[in-house]
């Protein structure tokens, strides 16, 4: 007779996926919403160009923009507020709107600097782009992923590539080309990829009819690339604004970028 106490018991009868209907499920995520200093804005806004910088580089260089308000904020429920300060910090982990001020058109800046996952990002482009934000055309800036590039790129290499929607290809005129943001700037390479929140806020921008692009600049740290973007800011998308760093922030920046995945430090950048 066999010993049920020390005997091998059989294989579970059930699979896995019926076992979990055991387990109750977890809670959904509270959805991200936007929060606006004025408590009545007109709203919807409808800016003349929304900038999302995502980029490492991207938000150094419009972090020391002086002409620029903050307006509000975006707020993600599963990014915690432990560790930042109350004064905007490159260091914080937070998501604001800013109004630069620029006397020919409401232009609307987000400083996206924390990290959302896949499966948040079509949240977020719809709460940026189409409901309270509903903007003339949209810029993004990122950074080229070295996994999703078809082809070599070396760290000692500075370029930037854009995509654009239909509509911003086409531009206001009809005429290709002649009107684009990024103007002289390359395509991204066919077979190359592009995820999370750029690819959403691009497709979001396409699937509203809106003049959008996005430009992807190599390598993600470093002076040569964030001259690059200072270039391309001051040709064709921000004429007469300031993007000079104050004192020695540039010096530090170079210094700390050098260290891979190095985080900003709050104090070295304010």
């Amino acid at each position: 007779m066999e010993d049920v106490l020390t005997e091998i018991p059989p294989p579970s009868r059930f699979f896995q996926e019926d076992l979990n209907n055991f387990t109750p499920p977890s809670s959904p995520l509270p959805s991200p919403f936007l929060l606006f200093s004025n408590p009545k804005p007109d709203q919807p806004l409808r800016p003349t160009l929304l900038i999302i910088a995502l980029s490492t580089s991207s938000l150094y260089v419009f972090n020391h923009v002086s002409s620029k308000t903050l307006i509000g904020s975006v707020f993600l429920p599963e990014i915690p507020f432990s560790g930042n300060t109350f004064k905007p910090s490159l260091g914080n982990k937070s998501c604001n709107i800013y109004a630069l001020n620029n006397a020919d058109n409401l232009t609307l800046l987000v400083s996206i600097q924390c990290s959302v996952s896949t499966e948040r990002s079509n949240v977020v482009a719809k709460l940026l782009i189409g409901e309270q934000i509903i903007p003339e055309r949209v810029l993004i800036w990122d950074s080229v992923q070295s996994q999703n590039f078809r082809g070599k790129l070396s760290s000692d290499e500075t370029c930037a590539f854009k995509l654009e929607t239909l509509a911003e290809r086409k531009g206001q005129d009809g005429v290709c080309g002649v009107s684009s943001l990024l103007k002289g700037l390359d395509y991204f390479p066919s077979g190359s990829m592009v995820d999370g929140l750029a690819a959403a806020l691009l497709a979001r921008c396409q699937m509203r009819n809106i003049r959008g692009a996005l430009c992807l600049s190599w390598p993600e740290c470093g002076g040569s690339v964030v001259a690059l973007i200072k270039s391309i800011l001051q040709r064709t998308v921000l004429h007469g604004i300031d993007l000079s760093s104050k004192g020695d922030a540039e010096d530090k920046y170079l210094k700390f970028s050098k260290i891979k995945d190095h985080p900003f430090d709050s104090e070295l950048y304010t």
